[in-house]
């Protein structure tokens, strides 16, 4: 048998997140405890969740695990933004058989990579250090019992590419149970109130169920987010496979953790829910 490769994980460093697995373990569990179970109308498509250290935002990411915690899937799709540019300015896939963390490995779901790859330029790449994808896997791994991952790093968010991605990603898991994930933070180094309404006007956005208002707002900055396009082709996915509802879980930034409110950090958690 072939020697199936792994990615390392680059976060695990106590600044990010925690190295050991039972104080990973620990913390990611308390952040999701905390956080209310939401009486939703229907079966959960999508989530947006935060990605900054766990000392930010994760009661953030923890709020909006809270509402998929017991849940079956059988794959999650995690669309994030390119900080560093291994991107290339396209659609990346770090080319791995498995992701690890100090929880343990998740495999890829390399089916439905391929099948993307056939309606997408996929760029492969064989090693990358982007925190965006990887911080939310630690969460995934506690609420969910047995998924394989489908990781998209955006390096284009245009409107165009934020549509093509997610009506190929609805596209490939139609016939699955799946749940597409979208990793952002909101504005970024404003003043604590400046951030609140900047904020606000992104997620405007959002919780009307609008990709195409959300996608133009920020190619137009209008809409502040880093990973807007991963909310926004995430948005487009999830209501090809039937979601008509956004809820907000829980808004927060960096200046409600930090005494530092001069340049804070925006963090939402939503859902994304298919009526029944």
């Amino acid at each position: 048998m072939a020697n199936l490769s792994s990615r390392p994980p680059v976060c695990a460093d106590d600044r990010w997140y925690p190295a050991s697995p039972v104080a990973l373990r620990r913390e990611v569990s308390e952040y999701i405890e905390r956080a209310p179970a939401l009486d939703l109308p229907g079966d959960v498509v999508g989530l947006i969740a935060p990605h900054a250290g766990y000392f930010f935002s994760g009661h953030v990411a923890g709020a909006s695990y809270r509402q998929v915690q017991g849940s079956t899937y059988d794959t999650v799709v995690l669309v994030g933004p390119d900080h560093t540019g291994i991107a290339f300015g396209g659609l990346a896939f770090a080319d791995f058989d498995a992701w690890h963390t100090p929880l343990g490995d998740v495999p890829i779901d390399r089916e439905l990579v391929a099948a993307l790859d056939e309606r997408l330029d996929l760029r492969h790449i064989g090693r990358d250090s982007e925190h965006s994808l990887e911080v939310q896997v630690p969460f995934l791994q506690t609420v969910l019992a047995d998924f394989k991952l489908v990781p998209i790093m955006m390096g284009d968010q245009s409107p165009t590419t934020c549509r093509q991605l997610g009506l190929a990603i609805a596209d490939v898991v139609r016939d699955r149970r799946a749940l597409l994930v979208a990793s952002t933070d909101l504005s970024h180094y404003h003043p604590y109130d400046v951030a609140r309404q900047l904020d606000e006007n992104t997620l405007k956005y959002v919780l009307a169920f609008d990709p195409e208002a959300l996608a133009k707002a920020l190619e137009r900055g209008q809409a502040h987010a880093c990973g807007g396009g991963p909310v926004a082709a995430v948005m487009f996915a999830a209501r090809e496979l039937g979601a008509t509802q956004a809820r907000l879980v829980k808004y927060a930034n960096s200046g409600d953790v930090w005494e530092d409110r001069s340049r804070v950090v925006g963090y939402a958690a939503v859902v994304l829910v298919r009526e029944q």
